[in-house]
């Protein structure tokens, strides 16, 4: 599988290089380097008061979201496989301590509520660089660049996304994916979530990338 970097013009389907910030990424980087790691598979937390109460959060809240209010969380550990797609209703921004892996796919490849991961593909996420996932863009757990370091990868969203579902009634077919609040999430059938009872609304390989890192 070839794996791209950001920086490679086909990244631009499925997101963008936020420019600037220099001083608000480095107070970040600092506080998330420090944030645990599992020493294997992969831990997330939503809102992490250490960085959600540094002074960078209101520059990403006013920058990134034009004052919204978000939640700044992280996503650490080590992680090869693809497992599962999930998208928001939002963009979400990702920027790591070292350098990570996206396996990523477009929520236009849906089709019947499932998506072939033939059509995934893998991006390069330099240290310190901060990214905008779009909001049509499917991702999920990063993947490590180096199995030695793993990986500390903040995660940005709006406040309370990734907390419990809301109590509804299904009505339409994203109702029967929605696993969590602004999250829409398909599974392989192979994958720890589908064994739970998340949809198993991915065909095809459950892509592993260790054989090309």
């Amino acid at each position: 599988m070839k794996i791209y970097s950001v920086f490679d013009p086909e990244f631009k389907r499925y997101g963008q290089i936020v420019e600037g910030l220099e001083d608000a990424r480095a107070e970040i980087l600092e506080v998330l380097a420090r944030t645990p790691q599992p020493a294997e598979g992969t831990a997330y937390t939503p809102s992490d008061p250490c960085l959600q109460e540094l002074p960078a959060a209101t520059e990403l809240s006013e920058h990134c979201f034009g004052g919204m209010e978000i939640q700044l969380g992280w996503c650490n550990g080590h992680n090869t496989r693809l497992n599962c797609l999930e998208y928001h209703r939002n963009s979400e921004f990702n920027m790591g301590s070292e350098d990570f892996i996206l396996l990523l796919g477009r929520q236009e490849d849906i089709v019947d509520g499932f998506l072939d991961t033939s059509t995934v593909k893998a991006f390069r996420v330099p240290a310190g660089v901060l990214i905008e996932v779009w909001a049509t863009t499917l991702h999920y757990a990063p993947c490590h660049a180096d199995p030695q370091k793993g990986f500390h990868v903040l995660v940005v969203l709006p406040w309370l996304t990734n907390t419990d579902r809301p109590h509804m009634k299904n009505e339409t077919w994203e109702d029967s994916i929605m696993t969590a609040r602004n999250k829409w999430l398909l599974a392989h059938p192979e994958s720890p979530a589908a064994k739970k009872g998340a949809k198993p609304g991915l065909t095809g390989e459950n892509i592993d990338i260790a054989n090309f890192i």
